[in-house]
C-alpha cells in the first residue's frame, strides 16, 4: 500500500494541475474572445468617426483599448489565484508580452508576404489568423510563465466558482 502512495499523490498532483491549466485557458480564452470584440467593434467604430482618415492611429487605440481590457481581465478573473509582483509589475510585463506578440503577427504577414510572395487580400487574411494563432498561444504561456506567475493558490479558480460559492457559507470569496 505505501509503495502506490509516491504514485497516488504524483497523480494527485498531476490533475490538479491539468485542472489548473483547463480553468485558465477556458478563461484566457473568454478574456480574448471579449477584447476581440473590443479591439474590432472599436477600430469600426473610430475608423467611421473620429479617425475616419487615420486608419493607423484607429489601430493603436483599438487594440490599446482591447489590451487594457485583457490585462484588468486576466488579472482579476483567469489568473486572480497567482500573485507574486505588484501591479505596475505585472502590467508592464504584460505590455511588453502584447508587444511580442504583435511582432509575431506582423512576422507572420510580413513572412507571407515577402518570403512566400503571398500578396492578396485573401493570403493577408490568412497570414493574419495565423499569427494571431501564434500569438495568443506566445500571451498564454507568457502571461502563466512570467506575467502571472506566482503559483495558484489553493482556491476554485473554475469559471463558475463565484457563483457557486456566492451563497455558501462553507466556501469563502476567493478573493
Amino acid at each position: 500500500m505505501t509503495s502506490t502512495s509516491p504514485a497516488k499523490g504524483l497523480l494527485t498532483r498531476l490533475r490538479g494541475a491539468i485542472d489548473v491549466l483547463y480553468r485558465e485557458a477556458i478563461k484566457f480564452g473568454v478574456i480574448g474572445a471579449v477584447a476581440f470584440v473590443i479591439d474590432m467593434g472599436s477600430f469600426n467604430l473610430l475608423r467611421r468617426t473620429l479617425l475616419e482618415e487615420k486608419p493607423t492611429a484607429a489601430v493603436i487605440v483599438s487594440a490599446s483599448i482591447a489590451t487594457a481590457f485583457a490585462w484588468v481581465g486576466n488579472r482579476s478573473w483567469t489568473f486572480r489565484h497567482r500573485r507574486n509582483r505588484p501591479a505596475h509589475h505585472e502590467a508592464a510585463l504584460f505590455a511588453g508580452t502584447n508587444g511580442v506578440a504583435l511582432v509575431i503577427q506582423a512576422a507572420a504577414v510580413a513572412f507571407s508576404n515577402y518570403v512566400l510572395d503571398f500578396s492578396s487580400l485573401t493570403a493577408d487574411n490568412v497570414a493574419k489568423v495565423v499569427g494571431i494563432a501564434l500569438g495568443t498561444l506566445f500571451r498564454f504561456w507568457a502571461y502563466r510563465r512570467f506575467v502571472f506567475a506566482g503559483e495558484p493558490l489553493d482556491v476554485d479558480t473554475s469559471p463558475l466558482a463565484d457563483l457557486r460559492h456566492h451563497h455558501d457559507p462553507q466556501h469563502p470569496h476567493p478573493h
